[in-house]
């Protein structure tokens, strides 16, 4: 495992870090589906393990992932080792039985101490607004809030976790303000919008955290037009055939280069992403010890122009893909 500095931080983190979404299990909010699929908590805690044999060191959860039992195992495995890195996140939530958000300082000051219960920790490594717009910023209370932790050392870094499809306005706004350690933010090889904000963020000292390396596992290459969800998984309604078949299609050429680089399409997903060296962390999401193992082995150094034939692409012909992704939500 290689290690990256996360911007102007004092925070050395793996280039492969673990996604905690998924192990949060099955949870529902009203009809909504938030998690992916009903999970086995041993098992997860074995791939909490595993992770760490593998020289992770970096976990990437959120209060609302499973209603909070992501949290909660993190902090059963790893909450006392104080060597390991956890970020997580605050302000998606359940009211009324319905999904919605709350970034008010009141809330955040008491969602913390929430979080800090569940992880079994004094202090959160890397605390973010989860996908806060740009509204939300401009108000100012959630910015206080998280100043306001950071002043009584509850919280060492805080930074912001960017909508999936439009991240600019938010992240520009932060960066001018110079507020905020750094960014979480969609990055993978059908969606590569957030390349526009690296150099700003580069120089801006901003940590970027790449989410989404697989695109919910379209990118793995294990899904065909007959693959089917549970209703406790967000997928059902986001990995639809028509995405699934324009995917495939699209990808092609940039699958051909995996018999160049004799690796599997995660290893080759992965290793695009890194080739930024903008990029801190990948957290791809693990639940099994087996995905552990995907996706911290066999990754390499992407060639020049292979990386430029990705980006081409990226410009020209994943657009509907995109377009299909994006109308599914």
């Amino acid at each position: 495992m290689e290690y990256r500095k996360f911007g102007n931080t004092d925070l050395k983190v793996s280039e492969i870090g673990f996604g905690a979404w998924a192990i949060g299990g099955g949870a529902m909010i009203g009809s909504t589906s938030i998690g992916w699929g009903d999970s086995d908590d041993a098992v997860s805690e074995n791939a909490i393990y595993a992770a760490l044999d593998a020289g992770i060191n970096f976990f990437d959860t959120a209060d609302i992932y499973g209603l909070g039992h992501s949290e909660e195992l993190l902090g059963k495995t790893i909450g006392k080792n104080k060597e390991i890195i956890i970020a997580t996140k605050v302000g998606n939530v359940s009211h009324n039985n319905q999904f919605t958000t709350d970034y008010s300082k009141e809330h955040i000051l008491n969602a913390c101490e929430e979080s800090l219960r569940r992880l079994q920790r004094n202090v959160i490594d890397y605390y973010q607004l989860h996908t806060a717009r740009l509204p939300h910023l401009q108000e100012g209370e959630c910015i206080e809030a998280m100043q306001l932790l950071q002043q009584q050392g509850k919280i060492r870094y805080w930074g912001l976790s960017l909508n999936t499809f439009d991240p600019s306005p938010e992240a520009e706004f932060l960066m001018k303000m110079k507020l905020g350690n750094g960014f979480q933010l969609v990055l993978n090889l059908l969606n590569q919008k957030a390349l526009t904000l690296f150099s700003a963020a580069a120089a801006n000292g901003c940590g970027i955290i790449a989410r989404m390396p697989l695109q919910f596992g379209l990118l793995t290459g294990k899904f065909d037009t007959g693959v089917s969800f549970s209703d406790t998984d967000h997928r059902k309604n986001r990995l639809v055939t028509p995405v699934i078949e324009a995917a495939n299609i699209a990808l092609q050429p940039v699958w051909n280069l995996c018999a160049k680089y004799n690796c599997t399409k995660t290893q080759l997903a992965l290793s695009y992403i890194l080739s930024y060296p903008e990029v801190s962390t990948i957290i791809p999401g693990i639940r099994t010890p087996k995905q552990t193992e995907q996706n911290t082995s066999g990754l390499f150094k992407l060639l020049p122009e292979d990386k430029l034939l990705i980006e081409q692409l990226g410009k020209e012909s994943f657009a509907e893909v995109m377009q299909l992704i994006q109308q599914q939500g």
